[in-house]
């Protein structure tokens, strides 16, 4: 498991920064600048949200990623939204055994945000009248919800009030019902997560049948287990007598096949994990 740790216990948030894994950090570093761009005014908040006609009719393809990283308008709740998604992502992220035929790891994680945000962006006309055209919290809750169903007796809390983590995310839908605050976005990420989680873990377990796969040009990409940079070295540029940077790949394993996995009758995904809701 990953020593991701909080800001008040490295030094500085720079160093706490440095300490997220990688697709954390990619995606946080996206909320914040794309959340920011559009409160400043830099950016029209219109130009973040889904669009499927724009997208197709003016290319318009970097709405497949903006409405997954814009919180909203400058409010404590959308603080809350973004802390929660560090939370949630990196717990899920350093402490989970996400594993669609890759061999767990980063590729997984990956494959498994861009399984979510796909199935939200083709659902969306269904709901379109009753959430807004930005994906950030429904995929927060995504992640969420499949964390809880691997690690289901794992202590949690809102609050100070503790729950274990199968109850997590209907705690959060309620409290956000009772305080008058928006809650079918979160739902509608529940809903997808438990899909994800049906296809990965029970039917596999169930009808010995696996259905999906991290694709191979992932695994190639970010290796088998958790990601690591590939860290700079300094060496001697030819003919130049000076130091350059040169950097080794960043595998920690060798792909193996995806269709591939040990045992029979399902995937090992461990019992371990990290507690949600705590800081």
């Amino acid at each position: 498991m990953a020593n991701v740790r909080r800001v008040e216990d490295l030094d500085g948030p720079e160093a706490w920064y440095n300490s997220l894994p990688i697709v954390t950090k990619y995606w946080f570093t996206g909320a914040v600048g794309i959340t920011c761009a559009g409160n400043f005014g830099l950016i029209s908040v219109m130009n973040f949200i889904y669009n499927f006609d724009r997208l197709k009719s003016n290319f318009e393809v970097w709405r497949l990623i903006t409405p997954f990283c814009y919180l909203g308008g400058w409010s404590f709740p959308t603080l809350i939204s973004l802390m929660l998604l560090v939370q949630y992502s990196k717990t899920y992220e350093s402490g989970s055994i996400y594993n669609t035929g890759g061999g767990g790891g980063t590729a997984d994680y990956v494959f498994c945000l861009v399984f979510g945000a796909v199935l939200m962006m083709l659902t969306y006309p269904i709901l379109a009248g009753a959430i807004a055209p930005i994906f950030t919290r429904n995929l927060t809750f995504y992640v969420l919800y499949i964390w809880s169903k691997q690690n289901p007796t794992a202590p949690t809390n809102i609050w100070g009030v503790p729950f274990k983590a199968q109850y997590l995310p209907f705690a959060y839908v309620a409290f956000n019902l009772v305080m008058g605050g928006a809650y079918m976005d979160l739902v509608h990420g529940l809903v997808i997560g438990h899909l994800y989680y049906f296809l990965v873990d029970i039917v596999p377990a169930l009808y010995g049948k696996d259905i999906l796969h991290t694709p191979q040009f992932l695994i190639d990409y970010f290796g088998v287990g958790a990601y690591v940079p590939p860290a700079p070295q300094p060496g001697m540029e030819r003919g130049q007598g000076r130091n350059v940077w040169n950097a080794a790949p960043g595998r920690v394993n060798a792909p193996r096949d995806p269709a591939a996995r040990g045992g029979g009758g399902g995937y090992n995904w461990g019992g371990g994990g990290r507690p949600l809701g705590t800081q």
